[in-house]
């Protein structure tokens, strides 16, 4: 039995979640998301739940089980409160600044990189230092921070780079004399 599709998903107040034959919709004051189901689940919506429970009693079914569970509570929560990536930039003359719909990186190559940005997705910089990701879809968040943070890696020696405000990076001693 999957320990994460057996819990029903809480629907919070202020987001409906329906289900169009195959396909789940939730609505909420971040927007509309949707999701195509497979043919191993079924997903009942009840008073303010959605369960989600297999069809038959086959690895796949019982594997799609949880994994369809979370990704309704990902769509759910997502377009209740929003998912938020927040990346620091280490280095000296790096910085970050949004202009218009580019996110414009300076950092330390002989040219800015514009980086457009996406659909669904909203980039801030408070600091010219910190850039904070924020969206409704949790996939696309990731993706694009790991985007970003792929221009340049943080790399072990100084720790310049972009990095997650809450990443650890692994430093190495320098040359020794």
């Amino acid at each position: 039995m999957s320990r994460v599709g057996k819990y029903p998903v809480p629907v919070p107040a202020g987001v409906q979640v329906a289900l169009q034959g195959r396909t789940i919709v939730a609505k909420g004051r971040n927007g509309e998301l949707k999701l195509d189901l497979t043919d191993d689940v079924d997903v009942e919506i009840a008073a303010n739940a959605v369960a989600v429970r297999p069809r038959r009693e086959d690895r796949r079914s019982r594997t799609m089980w949880g994994t369809t569970r979370s990704l309704i509570n990902g769509m759910v929560q997502g377009v209740s409160t929003g998912f938020v990536k927040e990346m620091e930039i280490n280095g000296t003359g790096y910085r970050a600044a949004v202009q218009g719909k580019d996110l414009v990186l300076n950092l330390g190559y002989s040219h800015e990189i514009r980086y457009p940005i996406p659909p669904g997705i909203k980039i801030t910089c408070e600091r010219p230092t910190a850039i904070k990701v924020e969206g409704a879809d949790k996939r696309q968040v990731g993706q694009v921070a790991a985007e970003i943070r792929a221009f340049r890696r943080p790399e072990p020696y100084k720790g310049k780079g972009i990095k997650y405000a809450n990443e650890q990076i692994l430093r190495k001693e320098g040359k020794k004399k």
